[in-house]
C-alpha cells in the first residue's frame, strides 16, 4: 500500500488508523464521523486511494476495531498506523438542515457579526456537552463553543462562518501583545 496520508480529492477521511490489534491484520480506527454504521461488513473503504471491503467490525472504548480485506497480518496493520480511511464523498447521507459534518466547516473564514475577521476554524474539539470550534487568526487561538447562542450563520459557499462575539470570547489585541 503507498505511504501518501493525504485523503484524495473527492474523498472524506471517517476514520483515522490507530495501529494493529492483535496478529491477524485487525486495526484500531479512530472514527472521525458520528455514523459508526459506515465500518459495517461488506462496505468498501479506502485506504490510500486503494479499495478495500470490511470484513467484520466490533467497538471497543468508542474505537472501530476493522479487519480489512488485504491486511491479514500484524506486519501489514503496522503500516497502516496513521493513515486514514476514507469513502467517496457522495457516498456520504445527508444531513438536515443547519447540521454539517466536520470537514465542512474546516477552514472556513470566521468573522464576528461586527464584521471583525477572527481568523479560520483549524479545528473542532469534541466534547460532552457541545463542539469548540478552534480558530486560529490574528488574535491567536480563539476557542468557540458551538451552540445557537454563538453560532449565527454558515454558509458553506461562501466559505464563512459568523458568530456572535459574547462577552470574554474574544481576546482583545492589546492584551494578546502585552502577553507576548
Amino acid at each position: 500500500m503507498a505511504s501518501d496520508r493525504q485523503t484524495p480529492t473527492g474523498f472524506v477521511a471517517v476514520g483515522q488508523i490507530l495501529g494493529p490489534h492483535g496478529l491477524n491484520g485487525d486495526l484500531k480506527v479512530a472514527p472521525l464521523l458520528d455514523h459508526p454504521d459506515r465500518f459495517q461488513p461488506g462496505r468498501s473503504i479506502y485506504l490510500d486511494g486503494e479499495r478495500l471491503i470490511i470484513e467484520r467490525c466490533r467497538w471497543q472504548k468508542g474505537q472501530a476495531l476493522l479487519k480489512l480485506s488485504g491486511v491479514n497480518d500484524r506486519s501489514a496493520a503496522e503500516v497502516c498506523q496513521g493513515h486514514y480511511l476514507a469513502v467517496p464523498e457522495s457516498d456520504l447521507k445527508t444531513l438536515e438542515e443547519g447540521r454539517y459534518y466536520h470537514f465542512q466547516l474546516i477552514g472556513l473564514g470566521v468573522r464576528s457579526t461586527e464584521g471583525q475577521a477572527l481568523g479560520k476554524l483549524t479545528r473542532i474539539v469534541s466534547t460532552g456537552a457541545n463542539d469548540v470550534f478552534v480558530v486560529y487568526g490574528m488574535l491567536g487561538e480563539i476557542l468557540i463553543p458551538a451552540i445557537s447562542d454563538v453560532i449565527k450563520e454558515i454558509d458553506l459557499e461562501q466559505g464563512v462562518m459568523v458568530i456572535e462575539a459574547v462577552p470574554g470570547l474574544i481576546p482583545s489585541r492589546r492584551r494578546r501583545l502585552i502577553q507576548e
